[in-house]
């Protein structure tokens, strides 16, 4: 096959599950090309990627069909005379730029009345007996094929790697602070979801005054966007300002987090796109989930441990607690993500 094109994602946890698919059609066809054509958000997750030749930056914006835009990037991808395309997200909208391209095969899931855009398609599984994410976008790689899978379920979990560009930036960064990476932990507390997928800050700063005073070596950084920085400033004050809490949400790139996760001791974080990216660089991390499922969209690594309750009312993959009390996360103490800390391999 001469060229394939993927229509990535919008969410980066997303984005990071589809590695294995990237995977798979490399192994299939090893003499293609795989460009990936991405938001600016997600983009760095598969500059990331080992398969991906190019990877193709558009300003795509949520809910917005943004018509000009697709017909232009249509037309410029016409030229590459792709013979196949996987378009990964549900929408009408991500189906129409390979459909105006003219690329024969247009691979995907049915969904949002797109039969004519779409034309080599698998079911969408219901939303009750859903598979995992990377088994989801996995199935699409073998419609081509005749239905011969060509990876097993060890090649299953997903593997990114860190640019030398973005590491040299962070340890320029980190040396500029003063901070030593051989004593990094990573904290994420946000989620893009909403609060019940957010641990508490009182609990995040519990837990990063107990790794300090465990090894006074230890440096915490908060990880996460901009929207995240609040929640960093409160597990900062909470801690007392401790001069080994640094709050860098919001003040690195997605390539430069990549690496600094890449080189943390440790990652402890809410179900989001970094605990994702701390899988795919197998560094060893403690997940927490409460409203959502870890049998979904768990962190696909040996050396992750998941904590969660499942509690009789979780998972309900609400944004806000419907009984207004979030013990599917309150209820997950400082002490027991410490302990499990400790029982990580390194």
């Amino acid at each position: 096959m001469h060229g394939i094109l993927i229509i990535a994602p919008n969410w980066i946890g997303d984005a990071v599950m589809t590695q294995p698919l990237l995977a798979s059609l490399k192994a299939q066809y090893p003499d293609s090309n795989i460009d990936v054509l991405a938001s600016t958000w997600v983009a760095p997750i598969y500059r990331a990627c080992s398969e991906v030749h190019e990877v193709i930056e558009a300003k795509f914006e949520h809910k917005q069909l943004q018509w000009g835009l697709r017909k232009e990037l249509a037309k410029k991808l016409a030229i590459k005379k792709y013979q196949a395309c996987f378009v990964l997200p549900n929408s009408f909208k991500s189906a129409l730029i390979p459909w105006l391209a003219n690329i024969p095969f247009r691979v995907g899931y049915r969904g949002e009345f797109r039969f004519v855009l779409i034309n080599v398609a698998l079911n969408n599984p219901s939303k009750i007996n859903r598979p995992p994410m990377v088994d989801h976008y996995l199935q699409l790689s073998e419609l081509l094929n005749g239905g011969q899978a060509s990876l097993t379920t060890s090649n299953l979990m997903p593997k990114l790697n860190v640019s030398a560009a973005a590491n040299h930036s962070v340890k320029a960064k980190l040396q500029s602070v003063q901070i030593d990476e051989a004593h990094i932990y990573a904290m994420c507390p946000g989620a893009e979801y909403g609060p019940t997928k957010r641990w508490p800050t009182s609990h995040f700063a519990q837990l990063a005054e107990s790794l300090i005073a465990s090894n006074p070596n230890n440096q915490i950084v908060l990880l996460g966007s901009k929207g995240d920085h609040p929640l960093a400033q409160e597990i900062h004050a909470l801690a007392k300002q401790h001069p080994h809490i640094h709050n860098w949400c919001g003040n690195t790139s997605l390539d430069e987090a990549i690496a600094l996760i890449g080189m943390s001791k440790a990652v402890i974080s809410n179900d989001s796109g970094l605990m994702h990216i701390a899988a795919a660089l197998k560094t060893p991390q403690v997940a927490i989930f409460g409203s959502s499922d870890p049998a979904h969209t768990p962190p696909l690594s040996d050396k992750a441990k998941v904590i969660w309750l499942n509690l009789a009312c979780s998972p309900c993959h609400k944004r806000e607690c419907p009984l207004g009390h979030l013990k599917c996360l309150n209820d997950i103490l400082p002490e027991q993500v410490f302990a499990t800390l400790n029982t990580l391999k390194t």
